[in-house]
């Protein structure tokens, strides 16, 4: 973080449905121009706070800020803020244009004026061609970019996005990924994204604020959570992790803890490696699932607990494994992390 100030700043900001606390105290900064995802499985608080901050809900402790000024009770059009959906809510009787143009009419822009800023955010998305269109003559990802365009053409500070790419197919979805990150390089506006989806908060998030029971569990890069999750949830919610108990960590590892190791650090062959850090264990092939782009292999180690390995599918593969084969899975000291006790994480 740098001293300038935050686009958004939540202190203790806590919300209670009756007897269910569905955000705990949190505290958070989001840096002016940042791409922010919040990150969790349903139930986990981000979306909530989502809502706190567009003023869709109103908290029952704590403060938010809007750079530097305290909106925690003003309306929802009283904030510089805009919201995307994911089903878009776009008017069906409209054009694209005036679907655009809408917000800037409530605001008694007039038609010269608003037609004229719906089409330069039309264009920054790359849809002015389709500006006399309807909805229903635009596909999946044309509808997204519309409501984008829509949420944007008003100029807000920061933009609040709901798992907007969720109603589309994966190719898509990977497709659009690419396509929002670029916007918002080019608007340079704040945006605040909430998804479920791991993989997408990775490719397109310049920080992640991953969510459990209401409280952010990890706050960092998508390569800091990656490569070292700081707690056994995070661990097995930001892509796979091989998970070692106390157990098990001092019969593979030789100390105890918990600990984890990514399934593309590891190897499968047929004969020990050496080296300083390296480290072996030998095991019985389950499955060996084909991806495409890689095979993912499933190991039952003979110390007792069973892992993942994710091979990549190149030419220098030295043969196919198979279920029932004896293999030797190893893997380098550097890659394996200590992952935090609740005691650790209550100090």
């Amino acid at each position: 973080m740098t001293d300038a100030q935050p686009a958004i700043r939540l202190t203790g900001l806590t919300k209670e449905f009756g007897s269910v606390t569905a955000v705990d105290h949190v505290d958070l900064e989001i840096a002016a121009g940042e791409f922010f995802s919040m990150l969790g499985p349903s139930g986990s608080g981000k979306t909530t706070v989502l809502r706190l901050i567009a003023g869709f809900e109103q908290p029952s402790g704590g403060t938010i800020e809007l750079f530097g000024h305290d909106v925690t009770k003003r309306a929802p059009f009283d904030r510089d803020v805009n919201t995307v959906f994911q089903d878009y809510a776009l008017f069906p009787h409209m054009n694209v244009l005036d679907n655009v143009a809408y917000g800037l009419r409530v605001r008694g822009i007039g038609r010269k004026e608003r037609n004229e800023r719906a089409m330069r955010a039309l264009a920054a998305v790359r849809l002015e061609q389709m500006a006399a269109r309807k909805p229903s003559q635009l596909s999946g990802g044309q509808r997204q970019r519309v409501a984008l365009a829509r949420a944007t053409v008003v100029e807000p500070k920061v933009l609040l996005l709901d798992e907007p790419l969720g109603a589309l197919d994966l190719k898509l979805r990977e497709q659009m990924q690419v396509e929002l990150k670029e916007i918002q390089r080019e608007l340079g506006i704040t945006f605040i994204f909430v998804t479920h989806d791991q993989e997408e908060a990775l490719t397109l998030s310049d920080r992640i604020a991953v969510f459990n029971d209401g409280r952010i569990e990890q706050l960092g890069t998508p390569a800091e959570l990656y490569e070292r999750p700081g707690s056994r949830f995070v661990a097995d919610f930001v892509g796979t992790s091989n998970l070692l108990d106390d157990e098990r960590s001092l019969a593979l590892l030789g100390r105890a803890g918990e600990h984890s190791v990514r399934p593309e650090k590891m190897i499968v062959g047929t004969a020990e490696q050496s080296g300083d850090g390296v480290r072996n264990a030998w095991g019985t092939v389950v499955e060996a699932i084909y991806l495409g782009s890689g095979i993912r292999l499933v190991v039952d180690l003979d110390a007792g607990t069973r892992v993942t390995v994710l091979e990549q599918n190149d030419r220098h593969r030295a043969h196919d494994d198979e279920r029932g084969d004896r293999v030797v899975v190893s893997w380098h000291d550097a890659d394996v992390v200590a992952l935090a006790t609740v005691t650790d994480a209550a100090a």
